[in-house]
């Protein structure tokens, strides 16, 4: 089978694209053969070293398929099913191998490149405004990336919820996609000052949350945009992470809460997966979120998606098509 992997951590250019033996599942495994798979920011921090792997690796964390073999103590899935999964690595390849504690099965309605596309993006912008902070009719909220993969959900749900939704993105072409997605407010970071804007936006009483995906280059103003007691929910760090930071800053920027989640804690039981996973499914199927899947690349083209989406040259989600 072809698979993914990696000898050295770096730029796209250590990917390998080629043949590999076929895993096996064990006890509590599934063997899921793959039909589109999830690229995030996630797998470029993990091939460049930011978020190390021991080597040689296999890259891909999410996905969606048919299970094709069964480990000897699985008790929730037949073969043949459909399946989504999450924090699975390998998902890169023709075929992965699952614990059934993070695969969910893909319900009617629901196409594999849907549910590809849903289970980490999705499920980060529903734990988001539903648990980390509770967004609601009263709120004004931040998102940053806002035509990003989880911006354009996250912009959606929040509109859903109630919240003032207000975001950051690059280009005008981006500000209409996220305009089109329910944003009542879109700052051209590349030509405004997003600070002075959110000033001016809430007439000086400042934002309930900032939900940054952005890190280093954000992280700061993003601060100074919170009113007191106001929450930064810091859930990326695309531009670098954020290494220097004294906690003193919180309490004389008016008491602040700051927040770095990550979805796995959020699913890390199958129970929690389900939740937000089949919450999203009808949210999608019944037209109340709508994914953006615009960019798709055949898996032996996985460098080039790499380059896409770290230039930030893709809006929405980017598949891989093995």
């Amino acid at each position: 089978m072809k698979a993914v992997t990696i000898k050295e951590f770096g730029g796209p250019e250590v990917m390998h694209y080629g043949e590999v033996d076929k895993p096996r599942p064990h006890h509590q495994q599934l063997l899921v053969k793959i039909e589109a798979a999830g690229l995030n920011y996630i797998d470029t921090y993990q091939r460049s070293g930011l978020y190390p792997l021991e080597l040689p690796a296999k890259l891909g964390l999410e996905g969606a398929g048919v299970i094709v073999q069964l480990g000897l103590e699985i008790t929730r899935f037949d073969r043949g099913q459909r399946v989504a999964f999450a924090n699975a690595q390998g998902a890169y390849a023709d075929y992965a191998v699952v614990d059934q504690s993070s695969a969910i099965l893909i319900p009617e309605g629901i196409s594999f490149e849907q549910a590809a596309a849903s289970m980490l993006q999705g499920c980060t912008a529903h734990y988001l405004s539903r648990s980390t902070f509770v967004l609601n009719e009263d709120s004004y909220c931040l998102i940053h990336a806002g035509a990003g993969g989880v911006g354009l959900l996250l912009t959606q749900i929040a509109r859903n919820m109630g919240a003032h939704v207000i975001t950051t993105v690059s280009t005008r072409e981006k500000a209409e996609l996220s305009r089109a997605a329910g944003a009542h407010d879109v700052i051209l970071y590349t030509e405004q000052d997003f600070e002075k804007e959110i000033r001016r936006i809430t007439r000086g009483d400042g934002l309930d949350v900032v939900y940054d995906s952005v890190g280093l280059a954000t992280f700061e103003k993003s601060l100074n945009c919170l009113k007191p007691r106001g929450m930064l929910v810091l859930y990326g760090n695309s531009s670098g992470a954020v290494t220097q930071f004294n906690p003193a800053m919180l309490a004389a920027k008016g008491s602040l809460y700051l927040t770095r989640p990550k979805l796995f804690d959020y699913i890390a039981c199958a129970t929690d997966l389900e939740l937000r996973a089949n919450e999203f499914f009808r949210w999608v199927r019944d037209g109340e979120v709508k994914l953006r899947i615009e960019h798709k690349f055949p898996l032996s083209e996985v460098q080039d998606a790499h380059r896409a989406l770290e230039g930030r040259k893709t809006t929405g989600k980017v598949l891989l098509i093995p």
